[in-house]
């Protein structure tokens, strides 16, 4: 098995979803072969879910990774291209009427801003699709990026498109490749926030210079000034799917940030 393959496998039993999966199987093993260690694995599935779906806990870990890079479109300075990593595009396919844009859409959302306020004449859009998971006989992310420029008014003459990567690693590879070819290095780095730490330190060992230009944040300050009460209080402390699901995404980025380190990327 390849190592783009294995990289999103493994990871999955990190996860808290997985973990506790993972631990109702050995429950059931316990459970009949040596029923006396049943509560072992079942308290840690439970505290793993308390943990992870945790508004203050899920928070903390969010904003770790999102306010490294905070700036606004405003403060940016000018760069020879903005380039927008793929990520929130989901392809027309029925009953779709158009390309939908998920959380991380933003991405292309403010990529198409930066270029209309003028921070650059050239638009990079890079991304494509696995194929097998789903990605066969599909437009590219960069290609269906592409599509919703064009609808946001940005000209086909400013966008090059980048439809080869699986992963944040080919991202930079092949980005670099293009802007070698135009004789250009300095770009402003548009994705999610919590994605931006480790896509910094993958384009800048590439030998770019990165302005780190974030969006989508999932935690903002209004998260931090907590309601004096009760109410809010009792209900912030239970497990909640939405809080679990940004735990995750932050142990994601931890985790690659480990593994990319390991193999040299970063």
């Amino acid at each position: 098995m390849d190592f783009l393959f294995l990289s999103k496998l493994l990871p999955l039993f990190l996860y808290p979803l997985g973990l506790v999966f993972l631990l109702l199987i050995i429950s059931l093993i316990l459970w009949w072969k040596y029923p006396r260690w049943l509560p072992i694995p079942l308290i840690i599935s439970c505290v793993i879910i308390f943990i992870g779906g945790n508004y203050y806990v899920s928070n903390l870990l969010v904003k770790s990774l999102e306010w490294q890079y905070i700036s606004t479109a405003d403060d940016l300075p000018k760069a020879e291209a903005i380039v927008i990593l793929g990520g929130g595009i989901k392809s027309m396919i029925p009953p779709r009427p158009m390309i939908d844009v998920a959380e991380q859409g933003d991405r292309v959302i403010y990529g198409a801003k930066l270029y209309k306020m003028g921070k650059s004449s050239l638009i990079i859009p890079t991304g494509g699709r696995i194929p097998w998971r789903g990605g066969d006989n599909l437009p590219s992310e960069a290609d269906d990026m592409t599509e919703l420029l064009f609808f946001f008014g940005i000209p086909e003459s400013a966008i090059i498109k980048e439809s080869n990567s699986f992963n944040t690693y080919d991202n930079a590879v092949n980005t670099r490749k293009i802007l070698e070819k135009l004789n250009l290095n300095r770009i402003l780095l548009v994705t999610s926030a919590i994605h931006m730490p480790r896509s910094v330190k993958i384009f800048e060992k590439q030998n770019l210079i990165v302005i780190p230009a974030p969006t989508d944040y999932l935690v903002t300050q209004k998260d931090f000034q907590l309601e004096d009460n009760w109410q809010s209080t009792l209900l912030n402390l239970f497990p909640d799917s939405y809080y679990l699901d940004n735990t995750t995404l932050a142990i994601k980025e931890y985790i690659g940030m480990v593994v990319y380190k390991l193999k040299g990327w970063l």
